[in-house]
Formats: C-alpha cells, structure tokens, sequence
C-alpha cells in the first residue's frame, strides 16, 4: 500500500489520478496538510512529493529526486505532470495509451485545436508531445471531435436546453454499479409517489422554460422500464402534455435491463413517440452475468432485442462493458459477434470502472485485481465489431480508475447518433435534470456553468420536493 505525503492540496487530484494508473491494483492514500490522519500504517510504503514553484522534491521508491521548472516549457503545473509521468513511466516500464490526460474529456482539447484550424498531423504532434497521447487515442479524438462538431451544428446552444429524467429503480443492483439505484422490489409502495414528484418537477420547468426550445430529451436511471406499463403511460403523458416536443430532435429511453422488457411496456414507449432505446447486455457470457448479479439471461436479452424490433424500434442501442470479472479476449469476442449477429443502431463500449461506491471494491478485494482484464485487443476487438457493423465514433469520455486505463467509446450507423450522449459531455447547453439524484447544470452564454443537485434517496425526493424546484428557481434566476 502506498502512503503519499503532498504538500499542495490542489495537486491531489492529478497525483492520485496518475497513480492510480500506473498502480492499479495497489491501495492508495494520500496525506496533505489537511489529513486527520497523518500516520503512516503498517505495511504502507511512504513516498513524499514536496511542490514549491518552480520546483519539486520528491521521495519516491527510495529515490530522492529534484525537479526545477523551466518556464520556456510552459506552465508550472503542466511541466510538472509531465515529468511526474515520466517518473512513474520508468519506474513501472509502462506507458499509458491516454499519457497524463485525468480529465473525463480528451477530445476538449482536439475540439479547441480544431477552432484554432489546426491540420491532424499537427494536432497528433501536440497531444504527443505535450500529453503522451499515443497516436492511436490522439487519432480517435480528433476524429470524434470532429464529428461532434458536425452533430452538434443544429442544436440551440444559448436559445434551447434538454430535458433529462431519472427513473432510480432496477431489478437489481449491478456488483459495478455507483448510479443512484435502488431495487425496486423494496420501492414498489413509493414508485407512484415518485412519479407524482417527477410531475410536478416537470410543471416548474415547463412554465420557467417555456420560452426555450427543447432539442433532446433522455429518460435514464436507474432503468426507466421497471415501471409498471401504466405508470410508464401517466409519466410520458404528463412529459408531452407539458412540454412542446415539435422541436426535439431525439428521445431517448433508456430500456437497458433485458428483464424489465415487455411488449405492453415497449408499445407504451411507441405510443409516446420514444425514438431510441437502449437494449444492454454488458456481456453475453452467462456466468459473467451471475457475478455481476444482472439478472437476465442470454435469452431474455436476445428477446427483447427482438421485441423492440417487432414493436417498430430503428434506434436500438446496445451496451457493453470490458474488463468484467474473470472475462478474456475470447470472451469479449464471442460477446461482440453476437452483438454483430443481431445488428443494433449504436453501441457504446465501456471501459470497466472501478467505484469507490460500488460493491465491485468488495469483490477486487476478495479475488484480487488481476481478474478485471482489459486490454489493448479487447478494446480493438470492439472497435471491429461496431466496423462490421458499419458504425462510426462519435463521442468518448474516461473515468477515475478506468480498467486497463482505456476509455468509453459510443458507436453508430448514420443518422443513429445520440446528440444527448455527447451534450452530456462536452457541456455545451444547459441539461434540466428531474428526479432523485440528478444533477441540472446551466450553461451560460460565456461557457460558465452552475448546477444544482436532487438529492438521491428517494424518500427524501419524496419528502423535500418543493425543495428540489426551489434550488432549480434560485439556480435559473438570473
């Protein structure tokens, strides 16, 4: 275990980042100024990192080392991660494929270039040299920058917003699972409740908001369709009555859990004029499905793949998530070819994420992290498959403790894309969020963005839902 004593408090973030994926499978524990405990315990292995402008010392690994800024090399703060990767590049012999990039958007950067107008080539060099970004990840996020900015041409930055609901309930909690969720079986006295809440959400927001133009709307969770068909129906009908759908340009309902599909619900979901829905495997290894406690068989995703076919759906999504318990490339490929047999819109390609949250840490801690495999050719082996599939990226975001330090990739055919998907993202217009445990951020017009949080539980939605709409009142006030 590793015990990091560090000086400067705002460097944590980055330090912890980067050693988390250089040493993925070593606890961590970071010791700044502001520690209530400022121990070191037994069996931990202490390293210091003292940070002065313009230099550094450290003590890492039983070597002392001293760093001195050179400001022709550009900011204190980008000099010093550089090096400090550097540092942890030779002492591991690994290079990570995203270099020191933390943050969750790596294309931010190729979009900016983009706007200055520089030329690939360019743009390869500088991620390069500037980040460690190894060709092939530079390339896909000049590629998929690119094609954002293509997507995102029509919607209405400073005029329009989107509307995001969440439905916190599943049949049960995934072993990676950190979303605000909650079984339902043991909700199932409080849906109707919830769903009152969500309305009367949706009734200050379409009075506040009625002079914008609604250019998506998602409705995720959780999984949405736990909901019994009636209560879907009462939640859609209120949605359109309230709100002017003749300018929303995509409606998304996240279907996701294979075991909570049925036809009535499907037709429930057509007849309000849902356009996209998420059919999501994760895998289609039986076994892995059991430890992760998903509980939906092969089959019973194989048919409701062909339900919402039948039922008229031509935007299917499909997800899947690499790097789950015990899975090989062998694995990931049988999983891909029979993604590739049935043939969905889009897919989005999960790198697994370990959650401080999730019940995964517990499992890590029992069967040790070697058993979370993702690699380069897993990831390629995706990449092939959406190919085959005649399917183009377009959006990508990363996450702390990432498997195998990759990425999330979303994939679709022409004309599938999910413009919600990437406006999450890159944080370009204001998302009003409705439910427990969503969060509303406004975007102002000179890229400033403030939010406001629901709380998660959801009896406390419940009980403090006037609340909820006065945050969302002090935050739209101008």
């Amino acid at each position: 275990m590793l015990a990091v004593r560090l000086n400067q408090e705002h460097y944590e973030y980055d330090i912890q980042a980067l050693l988390k994926s250089f040493y993925p499978g070593e606890p961590l524990r970071i010791i700044t100024p502001a520690s209530r405990d400022q121990e070191i315990r037994e069996g931990e292995q202490e390293w210091s990192l003292w940070i002065e402008e313009p230099a550094a010392r450290m003590q890492l690994a039983g070597r002392e080392i001293h760093w001195l800024h050179e400001e022709k090399e550009g900011a204190f703060k980008d000099c010093f991660k550089r090096f400090f990767y550097r540092l942890l590049a030779e002492n591991t012999g690994r290079e990570l494929p995203w270099g020191n990039l933390t943050g969750i958007r790596p294309t931010k950067l190729a979009y900016a270039m983009l706007e200055e107008g520089k030329q690939d080539q360019e743009m390869i060099r500088e991620l390069g040299r500037t980040h460690y970004v190894s060709r092939e990840k530079a390339e896909l996020s000049i590629e998929i920058a690119r094609r954002e900015r293509e997507l995102l041409a029509g919607i209405h930055y400073r005029g329009g917003y989107s509307l995001y609901i969440g439905i916190p309930f599943c049949p049960s909690t995934c072993l990676y699972c950190s979303f605000t969720s909650f079984p339902i079986a043991a909700c199932r006295q409080r849906v109707d409740q919830y769903i009152d809440c969500v309305i009367r959400e949706m009734e200050y927001v379409s009075q506040c908001y009625g002079d914008k133009i609604l250019d998506t709307v998602y409705i995720g969770g959780g999984t949405p369709t736990t909901l019994e068909p009636e209560q879907l129906d009462r939640l859609l009908g209120s949605l359109k009555a309230l709100f002017d759908f003749s300018t929303v340009q995509e409606f998304t309902v996240e279907a996701g859990r294979a075991d909570s599909i049925t036809r009535e619900k499907l037709m429930v979901l057509r007849r309000h004029g849902v356009g996209r829905i998420s059919v999501n495997p994760q895998t289609m290894k039986q076994e892995t499905l059991d430890i992760i406690g998903r509980k939906a068989t092969v089959e019973q995703v194989l048919e409701a793949y062909r339900l919402a076919r039948d039922t008229g759906f031509d935007n299917i999504n499909m997800d899947l998530i690499l790097g789950l318990p015990g899975e090989t490339e062998e694995d990931v490929r049988h999983t891909v070819e029979q993604v590739v047999s049935l043939s969905p819109d889009s897919l989005t390609v999960h790198s697994l994420a370990i959650k401080r949250a999730s019940r995964l840490n517990q499992w890590i801690q029992e069967h040790g992290i070697e058993a979370l495999r993702n690699t380069d050719e897993t990831m390629k082996i995706a990449a092939a498959g959406a190919e085959v599939l005649g399917m183009h990226p377009y959006y990508l975001y990363r996450q702390k403790n990432m498997s195998g330090n990759f990425e999330n990739v979303g994939y679709a055919r022409e004309g599938k894309y999910g413009l919600y998907n990437i406006l999450i993202m890159e944080e370009v217009q204001t998302i009003v969020a409705l439910g427990a445990g969503s969060i509303t951020k406004r975007v102002y017009p000179d890229g400033r963005i403030e939010r406001c949080e629901n709380v998660k539980e959801v009896a406390q939605y419940i009980e403090r839902i006037e609340e909820m709409i006065e945050r969302k009142r002090v935050l739209f006030t101008d």
